[in-house]
């Protein structure tokens, strides 16, 4: 089966915010891991570009996400679990 690229993009943002969880959970006992330092850079780093991403091309996933300059962009799309399948 083949995903569509709004699938994909909510599949990265899926997989890398539970990676960036996950790190975190971490980086709390060990604070000073550089190595997992680096991987909650390049994954965060990820997830923005992501979601950036898809509100631009989806419409927002979060409040935080609204585009006001014209009107309220948070009821103009379906959101996400509205998906066609």
């Amino acid at each position: 089966m083949k995903l569509s690229e709004r699938e994909e993009l909510l599949r990265c943002i899926d997989t890398t915010s539970f990676a960036i969880d996950d790190v975190a959970l971490y980086l709390d006992t060990h604070p000073k891991d550089k190595a997992a330092l680096e991987y909650y850079e390049k994954v965060n780093t990820l997830r923005q570009q992501a979601v950036k991403e898809y509100t631009t091309h989806f419409g927002p996933l979060t409040i935080d996400d609204v585009n006001t300059k014209n009107m309220w962009s948070w009821i103009q799309e379906p959101w996400p679990w509205e998906m066609e399948r």
